[in-house]
């Protein structure tokens, strides 16, 4: 047996030993759809701190999650899933279909945002729009470019308010200011995605396409897998 496929065993077995515990499978359960604080995990799974700073510890080790500062108040914390080590797994059922009525918001509402409802549709055929907490006079052409590169249309998309959230809408924050600003409902999902438009090039907004992506195609699969 080659060295390099004895690595590759082995880092299958860390995988499926980091996995092979309830808590830290509920764990990644909760952030394939949702990125989420380590006070937000502990309180959405009764899981006590320490134990869940143990969890955490062996799920980073694996390369299973990430831990990062906030874009918007650098002191709070997040917990995001790493996707790609979970391709082959089908890890993260949230065990019923993925939601109808979508809602995406951000500060501007001018790219993740609208690229994230964009995205949804195509992906899905399901309703979803976006909306900003301080909407932008227009769609940054950065992402309305991205969007044409990755088969989608925001040609005629326009940055809204946020108005009314029907009881039946799943709300998804892209954006931690947003998230922050918002306090959001319990059952609200948080997409941690780095702003583009701070960047500003072609790469950067793809690279948010990409996340979006792959959160969304998680999704989808794991809705497939529950059938």
């Amino acid at each position: 047996m080659s060295d390099q496929r004895i690595d590759e065993l082995h880092r299958r077995a860390a995988l499926h030993a980091a996995l092979g515990e309830p808590g830290r499978l509920a764990i990644v359960d909760e952030l394939a759809v949702s990125d989420r604080s380590p006070k937000e995990l502990a309180e959405r799974l009764g899981i006590a701190s320490n134990l869940l700073a143990h969890h955490l510890d062996v799920l980073e080790h694996a390369g299973l999650i990430a831990r990062f500062a906030s874009a918007g108040d650098g002191r709070r914390k997040y917990v995001r899933l790493v996707h790609d080590p979970l391709s082959r797994l089908a890890i993260g059922t949230i065990g019923a279909p993925p939601p109808s009525d979508m809602l995406f918001l951000c500060s501007h509402n001018s790219a993740r945002s609208q690229l994230a409802a964009a995205m949804w549709t195509a992906r899905t055929g399901a309703h979803a729009s976006s909306a900003g907490t301080h909407p932008a006079p227009r769609v940054h052409r950065g992402a309305v470019a991205a969007a044409r590169r990755a088969g989608l249309r925001l040609d005629d998309a326009a940055p809204q308010p946020i108005g009314t959230i029907r009881p039946t809408t799943q709300v998804v924050t892209v954006c931690d200011h947003a998230h922050e600003a918002l306090a959001p409902a319990a059952d609200w999902w948080h997409w941690s995605i780095p702003d583009p438009v701070e960047i500003g090039t072609a790469l950067a907004f793809d690279a948010a396409v990409a996340e979006l992506d792959a959160r969304i195609s998680t999704l989808l699969a794991n809705e497939r897998t529950t059938r």
